[in-house]
């Protein structure tokens, strides 16, 4: 179970601006998912927005607790030892599943040398497991480590994390979306995708936190930001 790039072998070159990729993405979405599969997806952020989920999200100034969680590869990363090295871009992302996720994981390739340039690092964040995780990180040829949130323990903290509703998750169910294996608990919850770029001392710069899953900030907005706060 995985969503397959448009460039599945060989190096990703796709250099337009992340929302006309995306743009295609929902074209094909609108194409060949049935109508009543994509108002059960638009039901779903249509509540959350309604709710205000996003903007309950832990904001700009806020101070992040210190975590640790280990990376695609088994290796523990502290959230101390990637702030010693400067700031930090953090992506809270929802799995290798999520067509959208991927095409931000692979834009986001494109600016992760001008982010360490910029003396900052960057990592992603999700609920699935290690071995979902490796899986992404390998077949994406992702530049940056993808932590494992287990049982989304960090997302909750950021304030990012709400249930798929019952007929979500039985449309999972059916589409062989199976969130238990793949995030290895049986919660069904998700974070909603979000972008931080935290100071060294742990505190919120900025964020981009959305209730749709569809929309995500550009890389070289987030590279503009960061360079923009020195």
């Amino acid at each position: 179970m995985k969503w397959r790039s448009l460039q599945e072998s060989g190096s990703y070159d796709d250099t337009r601006p992340l929302r006309q990729i995306f743009a295609e993405r929902k074209e094909l979405i609108a194409k060949y998912v049935p109508p009543d599969v994509q108002a059960i997806h638009d039901r779903t952020v249509a509540v959350l927005k309604a709710q205000g989920f996003a903007a309950r999200a832990l904001g700009a100034g806020a101070k992040v607790l210190p975590f640790a969680l280990h990376d695609h590869d088994g290796k523990m990363v502290t959230s101390s030892d990637l702030l010693a090295k400067g700031r930090l871009v953090l992506l809270f992302i929802r799995g290798r599943w999520c067509p959208f996720c991927v095409g931000q994981m692979e834009a986001m390739n494109y600016v992760a040398a001008q982010i360490t340039a910029a003396g900052a690092s960057l990592a992603a964040i999700s609920p699935q497991t290690e071995k979902q995780a490796f899986f992404m990180h390998d077949q994406h040829k992702l530049a940056f480590p993808l932590l494992v949130d287990t049982h989304n323990e960090v997302a909750r903290q950021f304030g990012l994390v709400y249930r798929a509703s019952q007929e979500q998750e039985d449309l999972y169910r059916r589409t062989f979306v199976n969130l238990p294996l793949v995030n290895g608990d049986d919660s069904w919850t998700l974070p909603i995708p979000a972008t931080y770029i935290l100071d060294r001392d742990g505190t919120v710069l900025f964020v981009s936190a959305n209730e749709d899953y569809t929309e995500r900030p550009e890389p070289l907005e987030i590279l503009s930001k960061l360079e923009s706060i020195g």
